[in-house]
This record gives C-alpha cells, structure tokens and sequence, in this order.
C-alpha cells in the first residue's frame, strides 16, 4: 500500500483564496475568563443522550442557555444532526436566543451530509453540496467554521484525492462567506496526521484547517488495530489547528484525565501558537455527562494555568 506522504503528494494543489482573509481565525481568547490562553467552549455531543432518544430532555434551541446555565460555559458547538433543519427562520430564532443571553456560536459539527471522501463522483459532488447550507447556517449564527469529515472507501491514495477535491470545492464556497472548513481526525487514514494534514495542505485553501481531537487517533478501532501516538500526533496538526477537541473519558480522584496528560496536551496547543477555543467533548460513561462536562472544565482551567504558570516561572 502507497504510504499517506505519497498518495497526499500526488494530489494537486488549488489555488489559494485570499477572500475575507481576516475571518479564518477564531477570535483570541479575551478578557478575565480564567485568565486562559485559550477560550472554552462545550461541544453539543458531550451531551448527546439529551437531544436524542425516547428519553430526550431537550431541543436544540435549549442548549446554548443550559451549556451557560448550568456550566458557565458561553462558547458553543453545535452538532447537525440535533438541528430539525437549516431553514433560514429557524437559524435565525436560534440566533436571537443566544444573543438574548450573551452565548457566542463557535461552530456546527457535520456528521450527517454524505463521505467527501466518496469515490462515486456523482455521490462525492452530492455530498460538497449538502454542506453549503451548513456554511450558511454557520455564517448567520456567527460561527467561524464548520468542522466536517474526510471519510471514503477505498485505498488511502483514491480517498486522499477525493477528499482534496471536495475540500477544495467547499473551501470556495465557505471563502465567500468568511467560513473556515476543518476537518477533524475522526478514525480510518484522517486520524494519522501526516496523511490528513497533507490532505489539508494540498488544498492549497487559507480558509482550510484542522480540528485536533485529543482522543480520535484511532486508526483501526479493532483490538489491537493501528494507533497513532496522541502527543505526537497533536505536534503534527497544530500548525494548521483552527479549533481543538479536548476529549475526555475517566478521571481519577484528582480530577485528572486517566489517558491523557492534559498539561502535556495543552502545553504543545500553546507552543504552537494556538490562541482559539478549546471544546468540551465527554465521552466518558462513569460520570454523567453534566459531571463529564464539569470535570472536563475544571481540567482546563488548571492544566492551562499550570502552563502558564511554568512559563512565566521560566521568563521571570
């Protein structure tokens, strides 16, 4: 099999976009919140068993005033498949409630518009253009991305170059709305970074990037099935990162992630630069998820002041 690096070099790059340049990039993290280098934000699947289901407890609308209710949390990701639609008059009542309360739209995840990976040209084009009502969406809510997938069947070469070309497509499209399209590492060849990451790299788009999740570098889910190293892999994509996923699991009675050493974590989001949002996302199962999110926060906030904490020791 043709090693990612090959088949993602044999994918010709587009041309760059320079429309609306300055809105690619979340804003800078401001202000007192926690006195952080980055802002935290709460993905909308961490709460997933409330928007779904016969037991469901709440509507799409509802989150934006719970995440800020009920966490202290005003910076949200919404996920598209707890959206009833993405009708204009909807998007724009979902609008009022977070203005009404102050909560900021960071970004829609897209799990439900089709493989942009897809092999089938005809299924491939169908997919780019499923995504364009959720570029809109995201422009009206005043998200500046939406995060979407590069998935196919197919060898690592042939879905690389489906995935380039799609991405390339919707680069163009979302340019025209000061949208950012990243793509998450989100299992098969996107969670090894030097494939996906010369996938984004090829598309030769500004507005084109990545979205590091801190548990998705999981290859091949089987026992024993291919891994990539976290830390390793977080140093990969953070260069082209306009978002990252703090993905969590189980924590030990400090409160620490149990896989995951999240100083460690933060410290390479901070030494590449990265000034934007992190995302809340619990998946754990012994905590429910409202603690899940809480305990999720709370390991933010003292690993980034950790290292902070570390570097201004350093500089003094």
């Amino acid at each position: 099999m043709k090693s990612a690096a090959l088949a993602a070099a044999a994918i010709t790059a587009g041309p760059v976009v320079h429309a609306k340049q300055n809105t690619f990039n979340p804003a800078p993290a401001m202000g007192p919140e926690n006195d952080l280098f980055f802002k935290i934000s709460l993905a909308q699947w961490s709460l997933n068993a409330k928007f779904r289901g016969n037991n469901k407890e709440m509507e799409n609308v509802d989150f934006p005033a719970y995440a800020k209710d009920k966490f202290g949390i005003q910076n949200v990701e919404y996920v598209d498949q707890f959206f009833p639609s993405a009708d204009k008059e909807y998007i724009k009542e979902l609008l009022k409630r977070t203005d009404d309360i102050g909560v900021r739209n960071v970004l829609i995840m897209i799990d439900t518009a089709g493989a942009l990976g897809d092999l089938d040209e005809a299924k491939r084009v169908a997919s780019v253009e499923k995504h364009y009502q959720w570029v809109e969406a995201a422009e009206m809510l005043g998200c500046h991305a939406i995060r979407v997938n590069a998935r196919g069947r197919g060898s690592d070469l042939d879905v690389a170059h489906a995935t380039t070309k799609s991405l390339i497509t919707l680069c163009r499209f979302a340019a025209d709305y000061g949208i950012s399209v990243i793509v998450e590492n989100h299992g098969g060849p996107s969670s090894r970074p030097p494939w996906l990451t010369s996938v984004i790299r090829n598309t030769g788009m500004i507005n084109c990037g990545v979205l590091p999740d801190f548990g998705n570098f999981i290859i091949d889910r089987r026992p024993g099935g291919e891994r990539y190293d976290l830390y390793q892999g977080l140093k990969e994509m953070m260069p082209l990162a306009k978002g990252v996923s703090a993905k969590t699991h189980n924590f030990d009675e400090e409160g620490n992630e149990v896989d995951k050493d999240f100083y460690r974590l933060l410290k390479i989001v901070k030494d590449a630069g990265f000034r934007g949002f992190i995302g809340i996302e619990y998946e754990g199962r012994e905590l429910s998820q409202d603690e899940g999110v809480m305990a999720t926060k709370n390991l933010l906030i003292k690993a980034g002041k950790a290292v902070m904490a570390e570097e201004e020791g350093e500089e003094a």
